[in-house]
């Protein structure tokens, strides 16, 4: 929906459907239900995953054409896609493989550009399109210094074989499409600072068109990952506009938090209240501060829970995408301020057209905050909604 500060949706990668027909299928029936709470007067954005699989599909026979002329005869329109899980998402053991196939690999080249197709057909007009994607590869994939450096060097150079095929696009098309890196922790680039470090000093140097690189490379604010660093948003957003660098998008999502007492039964409990978020399906890193503000990197819940009695640190933050109208659980809380301090950057000056709400964890959330997903979905845009629109 269009607010005064932008684009508002919600992505769909939090439904299961991997093909094609699945997903549409439950597209239809939950995004009519959405849009009449939501957004019953006016046109209603989707934010649009499609895996490798699903993509293929979307040109099969005149699946495209169907999936257009639905949009137009409810209301909807897509203006930005989730390029980051390339294969199955829900109901399997996802992990570090959703990195996979990385920036490295033709594979994830020829993904993107097929989604950058799909957006070129579906993108309304006077309007940009956005396709975020992952942070070039996973750390841990490549322990040496070399292998990770000649990794990046081969990975930009896909990134720049994109931009120019969206340049192509543009030229062809009018429609102006961006690939929005997305950081995360362990991701080739983690943190504002790493992203701006390889931007300028990687990415520029490699492309010859320094107006086309910053038109349609950009970066994928997700707000849970940059809270999960305890990055100063003010500081970095700054940077970023004054460096002439675009952000492409804002994912509003939360992270857990907590704080960590000194008094063993007391850490106990945290700890415990923690260990239910410990689950099979995604990535859940940890970065641990310590009382003397240095930080502490787990690639996983289970590998901090094992060391929980590390007396020294004082607060964990957990990269779980929970409810973003959750602020405090008990004896642990969310990162919901966070996304207050973007979002009133975002209302005062607006620096991004694309927000998307993107909370994917509902099936393996614990019970306790666990509800209808529609429902929930309602829930996580009207409070979005009302902090814009205050």
């Amino acid at each position: 929906m269009k607010l005064n500060s932008g684009h508002l949706t919600f992505c769909t990668n939090i439904y299961a459907g991997e093909n094609w027909e699945a997903h549409f299928a439950v597209l239809k029936a939950s995004f009519p239900v959405l849009k009449a709470e939501l957004s019953p007067d006016s046109p209603m954005g989707i934010g649009l995953r499609l895996s490798n699989l699903a993509s293929i599909e979307l040109f099969k026979e005149n699946n495209l054409g169907v999936f257009k002329q639905w949009l137009e005869n409810e209301g909807g329109y897509v203006f930005t896609m989730n390029g980051f899980p390339y294969g199955g998402f829900h109901h399997t053991r996802v992990k570090d493989q959703v990195h996979a196939p990385d920036w490295t690999t033709a594979d994830r080249v020829n993904y993107t550009l097929r989604l950058a197709e799909i957006l070129s057909q579906l993108l309304p007009e006077n309007m940009d399109g956005g396709i975020s994607t992952s942070p070039l590869s996973y750390k841990p994939w490549f322990t040496d210094t070399e292998a990770r450096k000649n990794a990046t060097i081969t990975a930009t150079a896909n990134i720049i074989k994109v931009a120019e095929g969206l340049h192509q696009i543009k030229e062809q098309t009018g429609k102006l499409i961006h690939l929005d890196i997305e950081p995360e922790p362990d991701g080739f680039l983690e943190s504002g600072p790493e992203f701006i470090n390889w931007y300028e000093n990687v990415l520029l140097p490699a492309g010859k068109d320094e107006n086309m690189i910053k038109n349609h490379i950009r970066l994928c604010y997700d707000v849970c990952h940059f809270a999960i660093g305890y990055e100063p948003h003010t500081t970095i957003i700054s940077e970023l506009k004054d460096k002439g660098i675009k952000i492409g998008k804002i994912q509003i999502s939360a992270a857990l938090k907590a704080k960590l007492p000194v008094l063993a039964s007391e850490r106990t409990a945290v700890l415990d209240q923690l260990g239910r978020f410990d689950e099979p399906t995604y990535l859940h890193q940890v970065i641990a501060r310590k009382n003397d503000g240095t930080l502490l990197h787990y690639p996983d819940l289970a590998n901090a829970l094992a060391e929980g009695d590390h007396l020294e640190v004082e607060e964990w933050r957990a990269h779980f995408h929970v409810p973003i109208f959750v602020e405090d659980m008990g004896l642990i809380q969310s990162t919901q301020s966070d996304i207050t301090e973007v979002l009133n950057l975002q209302k005062s000056n607006p620096f991004t057209a694309h927000l998307e709400v993107e909370t994917y964890t509902w099936e393996v959330l614990p019970a306790a905050l666990k509800a209808p997903l529609n429902d929930s979905i309602i829930r996580e845009m009207a409070w979005v909604k009302t902090l814009l629109e205050e």
